[in-house]
């Protein structure tokens, strides 16, 4: 089997050392819509030269577009796709399934990978992607081994997996955290890595509890090959050059390795790991650890990378003058010169910058080196690159790009229209509110105040209460109860929900809201059941919405994320009574396969501006929720006169209290605003970094 090494190029440095240094591919963002929007990118000539420079060189390339889009971005990514299209590069990642439609119906060319983000983690969701059309998948990170194997032994598509660079604490493509936070949304490239950051509880403790160490499965190449991936990736298009040329290098020494000496090619490559200046190294679920979350989660660990120089001890210099800003460093055993890159973190953890030193100087008891603004004393420093690690590779981009002139056009994306609505069985969902819980004891306080249907999360204790023998009656019949299932779907919980779904379907469960690519399946050959497509798969404009529909949903449930504008301009009028708003939930803002429940003793926390946040950990994994709640109930008539007529209230997270269930109940009747509640992105939308400020127009 011939294994593709693939390596991130965020920068033409970077491109020119993951060549250098022997990968087979790169992969790569242009100037928007992919999900690393802060790293340098390249500029449309750039892409056409190294694009013709690397067919010669017979290596391939890949190019994200791996965030969702809104509908008033139609247009702009229809003149992307277009112009790749024309390019021709190896293959596009996508996330958003609007963009799979856009290229099924117009740019049939083009092939597609499913990006991590698209949270695949079965052979289920594997296969529903290779109907339409995709040739490859990157699978979720959260797998162990064993499910890997599993997913190989039941799809023909092609694999992909990460297996070096920074991890997400949370799973593949669900974190809502740095969105909630400010709008800078993981699904749209403007991550602000809230799992970095110092956290508190109980007014004491402190510690970085969500910052999970670096991917390292070098040791693990043979196992991979022996599984049937068909190619490692390595994550890091915001990294230096330095870094990934030298990634690249050990990864292309272990694998070269496979066919002769192992033990001696895989010391090689530790070897020249030793200069990877990144955080603490995992396997992260790979190995199935007994340790569990304590494997690759340390609270005592900065949430950064680099070697730990200590604390500033003096600054001189103006603020506002770069160029005269001096820190003093205490002296240790590796001291940082001119020409190499530190890290430095504000001590409240309010900013993290990286500095190439233009000053290095001795003083007695440290060294004083050049500091960007804004760094005082008790701030930390971490050296990142020394100047000696530094390599020039030969250029892949030509200097002449004159001839390649090729830009996206001004083309309008073709009209589309969702339709009129077909019912099922002659009905549609029952307008007004839907309670939903994820506990089903919680359904005994929202019965207090009855809704029009109620709504309960999927999980291991809800099962064995719905399929258990002598459990007590609920109090709402199955036909008056929707299950909700979970938005990570990985390859161990495969066979549970396939012998589940058709005994809940036996007793009369027959909706369903689906969050998953895999769960389209689990309902194969069921007339009878009707499928909601849940808020987690993303459907932010038109195109998304269109192409779930087609996979057979009956509504539609708005992303937590969205603003009104923009579900307005998504949903048509005659398409309205399909469609699900949320208007009242404490949002999961991380989702986490493992129970850290065991790891750590606290439930609520707080970060340095105080905002309060609760961690809830079970058997099925954890999630940390916000303790000031998402709400948009006052808002319920104006969506009314818009032509929307069903309002989620989504309890699942803390225990419900009738009295609080009440006064919420009480609110939505009134259309009262909630005191102490956030608007999330519903009023200002996504932060977009042209303007620096969120906009909705």
């Amino acid at each position: 089997m011939n294994i593709e090494l693939l390596a991130p190029a965020g920068s033409p440095e970077s491109l020119d050392a993951a060549i250098g240094e022997g990968a087979d591919a790169v992969y790569l963002g242009l100037k928007n819509f992919n999900a690393r929007i802060r790293s340098a990118n390249f500029a449309y000539s750039q892409f056409e030269g190294l694009l013709r420079r690397l067919r010669r060189m017979n290596r391939k390339v890949y190019v994200t577009v791996n965030t969702v889009f809104e509908q008033r971005e139609a247009d702009r990514v229809y003149q992307l796709l277009k112009y790749l299209a024309n390019l021709g590069p190896d293959g596009i990642i996508v996330q958003d399934f609007g963009i799979v439609k856009m290229v099924r119906d117009n740019f049939p060319a083009l092939k597609l990978h499913a990006s991590t983000q698209m949270n695949i983690a079965s052979a289920r969701g594997a296969n529903l992607l290779s109907k339409y059309g995709f040739s490859r998948v990157v699978l979720a990170r959260e797998l162990a081994l064993e499910e890997i194997r599993e997913i190989r032994d039941n799809t023909n598509m092609a694999l992909e997996v990460f297996v070096h660079g920074a991890l997400c604490v949370s799973a593949s493509g669900l974190c809502l955290f740095s969105s909630y936070l400010g709008g800078k949304s993981a699904n749209r490239g403007m991550c602000t890595q809230a799992c970095r950051r110092l956290y508190r509880h109980d007014d004491r403790e402190s510690g970085y509890y969500f910052s999970p160490g670096d991917l390292q499965l070098l040791e693990q190449v043979p196992a991979l090959s022996d599984a049937g991936v068909a190619s490692f990736k390595i994550e890091g298009r915001m990294k230096s050059a330095e870094y990934v040329g030298t990634v690249v290098s050990a990864y292309r020494r272990v694998i070269d390795g496979l066919e002769g000496d192992r033990e001696r090619s895989l010391a090689e490559g530790l070897g020249i790991l030793r200069n990877d200046f990144a955080r603490t190294k995992t396997s992260f679920y790979f190995a199935n650890d007994a340790a569990g979350p304590t494997a690759w989660l340390n609270p005592e660990q900065d949430g950064g990378t680099g070697i730990p120089l200590g604390t500033i001890l003096r600054v001189k210099g103006n603020e506002g003058e770069m160029q005269s800003r001096q820190a003093l460093i205490p002296r240790g055993p590796l001291m940082p010169g001119i020409g190499d890159s530190v890290r430095l973190h504000r001590r409240d953890d309010s900013d993290r910058q990286s500095h190439k030193l233009s000053f290095a100087e001795d003083e007695a008891g440290g060294r004083w080196i050049s500091i960007p603004q804004g760094f005082e004393a008790g701030d930390s420093v971490y050296l990142i690159q020394t100047r000696a690690m530094s390599r020039r590779y030969t250029p892949v981009i030509p200097n002449n790009l004159d001839t390649c002139r090729r830009l996206p056009g001004h083309d309008k994306a073709p009209e589309l229209s969702l339709g009129a609505v077909k019912k099922k069985g002659g009905k549609t969902f029952p307008e007004g509110i839907y309670a939903a819980v994820s506990r089903l004891t919680d359904l005994f306080v929202v019965q207090s105040v009855r809704p029009i249907r109620a709504m309960a999360e999927y999980n291991r204790k809800t099962a064995a209460w719905l399929l258990g023998e002598d459990k007590p009656p609920l109090p709402f019949r199955s036909g008056e109860l929707i299950l909700v299932l979970d938005p990570y779907f990985p390859q161990a919980m495969d066979s549970l929900l396939t012998e589940e779904i058709p005994r809940l379907v036996e007793k009369g469960y027959r909706e369903f809201v689906v969050n998953n690519p895999g769960h389209f399946a689990l309902f194969r050959d069921m007339p009878s059941v009707r499928l909601i497509a849940g808020p987690y798969l993303y459907a932010f404009n038109r195109w998304s919405a269109a192409f779930i529909a087609g996979l057979g949903t009956d509504a539609l449930i708005s992303p937590l994320e969205n603003n009104r504008q923009n579900w307005e301009r998504t949903i048509e009028q005659n398409r309205r009574s399909q469609a699900f708003v949320t208007v009242f939930a404490y949002p999961a803002l991380f989702r986490i396969r493992a129970d850290l429940g065991r790891t750590y003793d606290f439930g609520n926390f707080q970060d340095s501006r105080d905002e309060q946040f609760r961690l809830i950990s079970e058997r099925d994994g954890s999630r940390v929720y916000p303790e000031k709640p998402f709400a948009i109930i006052d808002k319920i008539p104006f969506l009314q006169e818009a032509g929307f007529r069903r309002f989620i209230l989504d309890f699942s997270g803390p225990a419900l209290k009738k009295k609080n269930y009440k006064d919420i109940m009480n609110a939505v009747k009134n259309a009262a605003p909630l005191p102490n509640a956030a608007r999330f992105n519903w009023k200002d939308g996504f932060f977009t970094p042209e303007e620096g400020k969120k906009q909705t127009d």
